[in-house]
Order: C-alpha cells, then structure tokens, then sequence
C-alpha cells in the first residue's frame, strides 16, 4: 500500500499539468467552439523562450517565466485573428485542420531554431522533501497541485462573472449575443489570449519533469485532450479531477515497466471505452451539419490514364537518378497513406488522426511474415493489407458512438498507444536494429531499392494508381454514395435503410487497407523494417497535407504526398536552394493556412476548376452530337418515360413509370406510446393507427409533441413505455435504418438533404440495394447505369428531372422540400411519416402536393401519417386526423369531427377566422385544378 501511495503522489505533479493544460483547451473552445489542436505546440514556444532567456542570457527566471507565458499568449492571439476569425464560418473540420497547421508551423520553426534534442531544465520551485509517515514527496509536485487548483477555482469563478456568461452566450449563439452588445470576436480573443497564456504556464512548469523536446508537448496535448473529452469541454472542477487521476493512473503503471508504453497508453484507452458507452450512435435532433469540402466524381478517363501511367513509369526507370527514384518512392508512399485520409475523412467524414500508425501496423505484420515465419514478399503484403482490417475496424469502435473533434481525439490516442506500445516496443520490432527482411523480389523479379532505386520506385508508383483506381470505383458506386450520405447527414442516411455503423466501419476497414499498403512499401524499401517515424505527429502532419492537396479527391494525394518528407518536394526544393527541404515541413504548414482560407476544397480542386475555366473559352471543335440531357429527353418524351442514369432512356422506363407497382400493404399501430426527457414527459399514452392507402394527418400547436412522435415511430428517439408495431412486428427494439428496410420511411422538417450530392445521387442513394455483399462487389464490379422504376417514378411524379443533375444546395426551396419527400418515397415504404411537407411552399404548390400526397396512398397503396399547419391542408387530403396538445392526444376522427371538435377547436383550431391566421392555414384551394396543372 505504501507503494502504491508513493507513485500516486509522484503522478500529482504529471496531472496538474494535464489539468492546467486542458483548462486552457476548454476556454478556447467555450468562447470560439475551436479545439486546439496547437495548444500543446503554444505552450512549447513558451517554454523554448523562457529557457533561452534564463540559461542563455542569464534573465531571472520570474522575468523569464512571465515573458514565456506572454508569448504564448501573443501566439495564441494570432492565432485566433489571423487563422481562426477567417474561418469562422467554415466547418468544424476545416477548422481543427487549420490549427493542425499551426501546430506543424509552429514545430517546423522549432526544429529549425532548437533542433530535435531534449534539453534539461532546472527546476526553479523548491524540491525539499516532504515527509508525509513512510512516504517521501518533493515539495513541488505538490505545489503544482496547487497551483492547478488554484487555477480551476479561478477558471470557475471567472466562468461566472458577467465576461464569463457572455462567453457562455456566445458559445451558444454568437448572433444573439451580439444583439445584446457583446462582440463575439473581443470575447473569443479575449480567451484565446488567456488559454494560450495557460498553455504556456503548464509547459514551462512540467518541462523540469519530462524535459524541453519539440516533440514533447504532444504527450501533454494527447493527455489534455483527453481530460477535455472527461469534461465534456465544459466543466473546469472535472477537468482537474481527471487530470489528476490521468497523472496518478499513469505513474502506478510505470510500476509494470514489463509492458512497454502501458503508462502512456492506458488513459486513452479508457477513455475511449468510455466515451464508446455514454456516446450516441445517431447524433440529436438539434445537431448542426455544416458544409465539409468538396469530394471529386471519382470518374476516370481511361485513355489519358494509361498514356500518363506508360510515360510516368519509363520516366522513373529510365530517366530518373537513384535519389530522384527514391524520393519517387517517398512521395508515393505518402501518397497511399493521404488516399487512406481520402476514404475515411474525405468521403465518409470521420477524422482520423491515427492513419500513420495503421500504415506501421500494416509494415510490422508483413515484416513479422517474412522475417519470421519466412513467408513470401508478395503473400506476406497480400494478408498484412488484410490483417490491418479487422484493426482499423476496431478503430472504428469509438466512431460508432462519437463524432467530430471527439473522435479525432480518440484516433490520436489510439495511433499513439499503438506507438508507445507496439513500435517503442524493442522487443517486438528489434529496437534500433529493426526487423531484418532481406532483400526484395516480387514474383521473382528484383526490385530491391537498395540494388535497383527505379524499379523500386516504379513499383511503389504502380501500386499507388491501383489503389487509386480502387478508391475512384469506390467513389462512384453505391457504397461511396452511401459514405457521402453519412458524411452529409447521418439522422437522413439512417432514416433511408443506410446502415450508418456499418458504412463508418467499412470505412476505416477500407482505409485502414490502404494505409497499411503504404506502411508496407515504406517499410520495405531498406533491407531492415524501421518504425521510428510512424508517430503520432506523421498522423497530424498527414491530415494537413492530405486538406493542401484535397481531402476529397482522389487526386489530391499527389500535391500533398509531394509536400512530405523525403518525397518529390524535397529534391526540387533542394535543387533550387540548398538546405530548403530543411524548411519544407514549414512551408506546408504555411500552404496549408493559406489554402484553408483561401480554398478549402485544396489545390486539385482549385485547379480542376482553373481548366474548366480555360477550356470554357477555347473554341469547340467539331464533334459529333452529344447525348441529350436528361431534362431535355423527359421534355421531348411522353410523361411516362425518364432518364437512365448515363442520360438516356431504357426502353422499358415508359412501363416502368406507369405499372405504378403497389407496396406491400402494411399497417402501422402506435399503441400506449410515452416519451420522455428526464423529467420532461414529451409524448403520454398516444394511440393511432395507419391502414394502408390512408393519409391521417398529426396537427397540434406548437410544442405539442409532433414531431417527437414522428421521431419515436421513425427510431431517432427512444420511448419509455408502449409499442410501435407495422403489420403487427414490434418495431421497439429496431434501429431507424432497420425500420426503413422493415417499410417505414420519413422526410425531415427541416429537409436534411445530401448537400455534397446532385438530385440523382439523392434519389438514387435511396433506392441503393443495402446488403453486406454488395460493400465488397463495389470495390470489382462496375457500377449499374440503369435507374431504378422507383427514381423513373419519383422524378416524374415530383417533376425534378428539369433538375436531375443538379446540386442540391443550387435548388429552390420549394424544389429542395419536393426533393426531401420524393427521396423518401424512392425507399418504397408501406408506411411515409411526413414532416410538415408544405412548408414553406405556395398555395398552388401545396395543392399540387396535397395531389402527390393523395396518389402515393391511392395508386401506391401507402400509408401516410403527414404532420402539418396547414389546416386547408389536412382538411382536404387526409382520411384521418390525430391532435396532440402537451403531448396527449385530445381527438382523433374524420376531418369534419376534428374540426367540430371543442377541445380542438380550443387548444389548436380557434375560430374560423383564427384558424386560417394561426394555424397558418392557406386560403381555400379546389384540387381539381390542381390535378388538371399536374395533368
């Protein structure tokens, strides 16, 4: 016991800089919704400048310790005003990328100014031993203990006084606050000057502990992250509880110094556990989806592949010098770890920070194989590839229940456990000897790098293009249209059958592949496997060059592979000044700012965009006559034919449009159902049912509990007591993308549509086939051109094919509303929830749906439950109408009973001449004349 009280109190030292510095993340993100990623790096630059000034120019350490926090702080202030505010209204990822670049500019000065060695620094709190019974602490592990509590008490107070609640404010929504006379620019400044000043605090206090290394305070940002994830990034008073506890649970580890790296690894994984189960697998109704950059096509011209491939590879073997080669190699390795960063980040959206230490994982499992078990090269890559699967899968665990800067930092933590315990590991992988692998033969033929540089190189290029095909198939296909689809919006893709889990863990598995591909070249081009360079921080500088050279284009690994270490770059750098490769992680970094601010889909984009503009202005040639558009055939053909998704029509699109095939009939029973939140009872004791071909209308004023029925019957929110049964199953225990393939469909008030994607993608990624095998048949087969009968249907009953290779955020928004409400009718449902469609929509507009509405249950057979203001509205399409009022069904009946009804008439309706002003009720329309316009 005693021994385990010793290195409890030998952790408060360690954790009270964890809680210092994480409080310093939390005040940033309260006031600009930012984190951090340079918190660590900020308070590194601190530090350098507080040591130079006391060990080299003999400036007190009071004066030193000041003008090193000041620094910070001044750092942080640029920070905010000349990389953040210019961002403010990008996404949360473009965002936490730009201060990834920051960090890499800030380590590159480092290194050129302090160079990469650890400098040990004095302590200047006294280290008199305290004698506490029959245990011995230094006296300033317990002064920094209390100096983080002085800190948090403070940080707490301030949160409180008037300047705290406007940050409070602010953070919640910045417009408000500035109606009141708060500027939320003075307010995020303000605190970005102060948690930077924090930043630098904590650095130049624990440095005497753990040493000056550019390095080191990425072990400290990892530790702070992960105390702010504890926190919630809210609550100062846990943040230091958890870092207390993270210092104290990693010096009792290093009593097992049998097991290398548990100490350093073990919190994260503890935190991802935790955050794994007080997570949510589909985020809330309120969560914000903002724009996320640009993805390309994926489209591939074959022709000008395979000429660009031919002259690229006699180029490497026959023209290039054994260094031009090498760095050939170099930046093709990059490269596949950046076209990792494109599948996982750039089309499914979930940022990983961890791809670099897949890639070694992928290296470690081949090298293992070969050395070891004397496997072939060409067998022993083939099942490392597929071995980093069920790997990259398991980081994916924590994806299933987290989302955005949460998930970033678990990734982090996860790629640097791997590299505390597995490549620190000298046992595992032969410490500074590495792993002895030979030399390197495919099928026979030598291309080791060592004796043949260019044939190397030009094997490593080879590889790079066909993973790059295989990424633009993926693009192109189902599956990469459902990754979009998560990407944009998860709550739609689930309400469409989309097995969001499922494409997120196909995701990493993919990328975790294609990581490992690139572990695997670099690893082997020496005759020995090294793993010192699969860190933590290659995962950060990755996802920064993947943003310069486009997150979401399967091109954009070659610009931003270039900027890589020992890559292309290096030698033209070198050729046209010597020693400016040395600044090349600097100037990336600077890229990277520049082009986030200026272009943040990065340079592939902007470039693509720059020959479409050119070749604009070229005169035409002469060519044959192009394929007709899809609007202009629907324009010339009958009404009954439509596109095909190349342009033109099927022969048997006329007939598939007008069978008008009925869906299996099936009701929906809403039985007893109450729903609660906490202590908020939203829904109680509601029972309704939905026949086949019947249009019952949901109405109740504002606040009534509407919409979180629709949320209860669709899955987004669980109930506490009843039943939901379609066609007699219980539909409780079903997820929402379960109940959708089960036969319930819905559209969303507030639309919620692919925005990354044209009206066909939309349409289309709604009648996608949704099964385990065809995750794989995407990755050979080519993808069908024909549209499916229930998209022909739905583009000509809702008359978007004016629209159909349209982007979504181009349309109206009264085409957009249609969009939203046809994509949910794609899926085939028995039953359709619709969430108030005619909002927003004109008079004459709301007839013509009012018309759709009535053919989707009178031709289709489908049951419509439609929740609507619009009283003109219910009244003349539904059979049915069901009112709430504070969550209680008050009347159910036909459309004359409902409205004779007192308690209605009362709580919701009014007068007549309230009703048309309150409800929002449109002025008397007859559909006849509707229905002769859609005619």
């Amino acid at each position: 016991m005693t021994e385990v009280l010793r290195f409890a109190l030998l952790g408060l030292g360690i954790g009270s800089m964890y809680a210092l510095s994480a409080s310093g993340v939390i005040l940033i993100y309260r006031a600009s919704g930012v984190v951090n990623f340079a918190h660590g790096a900020i308070g590194m630059l601190g530090a350098y400048l507080a040591w130079e000034l006391n060990a080299n120019h003999g400036v007190t350490y009071p004066v030193a310790f000041v003008a090193g926090v000041v620094a910070s702080g001044l750092v942080g202030l640029l920070t905010h005003l000349v990389v953040i505010r210019p961002l403010r209204r990008a996404s949360a990822l473009i965002r936490l990328v730009a201060t990834l670049g920051v960090m890499i500019i800030i380590q590159a000065a480092a290194v050129l100014r302090y160079a990469d060695t650890t400098e040990l620094v004095d302590s200047a709190l006294p280290t008199k031993l305290i004698h506490l019974g029959d245990i011995d602490v230094t006296s300033d592990r317990l002064l920094l203990l209390a100096i983080a509590a002085a800190v948090s008490v403070a940080l707490a107070l301030y949160s409180r006084t008037t300047f705290g609640l406007a940050t409070a404010a602010v953070a919640q929504n910045q417009r408000a606050a500035a109606t009141l006379g708060w500027s939320p620019d003075v307010i995020a400044a303000v605190n970005w000057v102060i948690g930077s000043a924090l930043a630098g605090a904590a650095t130049i206090l624990i440095v005497p502990i753990i040493g000056l290394q550019v390095g080191a305070p990425t072990g400290i940002l990892l530790a702070a992250l992960a105390v702010c994830v504890v926190a919630s990034f809210r609550s100062f008073g846990i943040a230091f509880a958890a870092g207390i506890a993270m210092g104290v649970l990693q010096s009792e580890l290093t009593r097992y110094g049998n097991v290398t790296g548990l100490s350093q690894a073990a919190p994260f994984l503890v935190i991802m556990v935790m955050m794994t189960l007080r997570g949510r697998s589909l985020p809330l109704r309120d969560f914000m989806n903002e724009r996320q950059p640009e993805v390309g096509s994926g489209r591939v011209r074959v022709g000008r592949l395979l000429v660009g491939a031919v002259v690229a590879i006699v180029l490497i073997t026959q023209a290039a010098s054994s260094t031009w080669a090498d760095a050939v190699t170099g930046t093709m390795v990059a490269s596949l770890i950046l076209l990792s960063i494109v599948v996982v980040t750039g089309y499914a959206g979930q940022l990983s920070l961890g791809q670099v230490a897949l890639s070694g994982v992928g290296a470690y499992i081949a090298g293992r194989l070969v050395a070891s078990a004397h496997w072939p090269f060409e067998l022993a890559a083939v099942v490392a590839v597929l071995a980093a699967v069920p790997i990259g899968m398991a980081f994916s665990l924590p994806a299933l229940r987290t989302r955005g800067v949460n998930l970033a930092i678990i990734t982090l933590g996860l790629g640097a456990s791997v590299q505390y315990m597995l490549f620190q590991n000298a046992k595992a992988t032969g410490g500074v000897a590495g792993i002895e692998v030979g030399a390197r033969h495919l099928f026979g033929f030598n291309i080791d790098a060592s004796e043949h540089p260019s044939r190397y190189a030009a094997f490593a290029f080879v590889v790079f293009v066909l993973a790059a095909l295989l990424v633009a198939k993926v693009r192109r296909s189902r599956t990469g249209r459902q990754l979009l689809a998560v990407r944009t919006n998860e709550r739609a893709a689930a309400a469409l059958g989309i097995d969001v889990a499922g494409a997120k863990v196909y995701a990493f598995g993919l990328s975790s592949a294609l990581a490992a591909l690139g572990g695997i070249v670099d690893g082997f081009r020496s005759h020995s496997l090294l793993f010192s360079t699969f860190t933590a921080d290659g995962s950060i500088t990755s996802v920064g060059n993947a943003a310069i050279g486009g997150i979401g284009y399967v091109l954009g690994p070659i610009p931003g592979g270039t900027l890589a270490s020992g890559s292309v770059g290096t030698k033209v750098s070198d050729a046209i000044f010597s020693g400016l490769s040395d600044y090349l992680p600097l100037i990336s970094g600077v890229i990277l700012i520049l082009l986030l601010i200026g272009n943040q889909n990065g340079i592939v984009a902007e470039v693509s965009r720059q020959i479409g503009a050119v070749s604009a202005r070229l005169p035409s040639l002469p060519s044959l006559p192009s394929r007709p558009s899809p609007a202009a055939l629907l324009r010339r053909a009958p009404r009954s034919r439509a596109p095909t998704a190349d342009g033109g029509i099927p022969a048997a699109a006329g007939d598939a449009v007008a069978r008008r095939e009925t869906v299996p009939p099936r009701v929906l029973e809403v039985d007893s159902i109450t729903v609660r939140y906490g202590a908020v009872r939203a829904v109680h004791d509601v029972s309704f049912r939905v026949e086949p071909g019947q249009v019952v209308g949901l109405i109740g004023p504002n606040g009534a509990g509407k919409t979180t029925m629709l949320d209860a019957v669709s899955g987004f929110t669980p109930i506490t007591e009843g039943d939901i049964r379609l066609d007699g199953r219980s539909l409780r225990a079903l997820s929402a993308a379960r109940r959708n393939r089960a036969g319930l469909s819905r559209s969303f008030q507030s639309l919620e549509l692919f925005e990354d994607m044209t009206v066909r993608d939309n349409l289309r990624t709604a009648a996608d086939e949704r099964s385990l095998p065809a995750y794989v048949r995407d990755l050979v087969s080519p993808d069908r051109a024909e549209l499916p009968p229930q998209v022909l249907a739905a583009v000509a009953d809702f008359e978007l094919a004016a629209d159909f290779d349209r982007q979504t955020q181009d349309l109206s928004y009264g085409r957009r509303r249609l969009l939203a409400i046809a994509r949910a009718v794609a899926t085939l449902p028995s039953v359709l929830l619709l969430d108030e469609p005619a909002a927003g929509l004109s008079s004459v507009e709301t007839a013509e749906l009012g018309v759709l509405v009535r053919q989707l249950a009178d031709t289709f057979g489908m049951g419509v439950l439609v929740i609507e203001h619009d009283m003109n509205f219910v009244m003349t399409y539904c059979d049915r109408v069901v009112v709430l009022d504070f969550g209680e069904k008050i009347c159910e009946g036909t459309p004359a009973d409902v409205r004779n009804d007192p308690a209605t008439i009362a709580a919701y309706l009014g007068t007549s001449g309230e009703a048309d002003g309150e409800a929002g009720g449109a002025p008397a329309v007859d559909p006849a004349p509707a229905a002769a316009v859609r005619t």
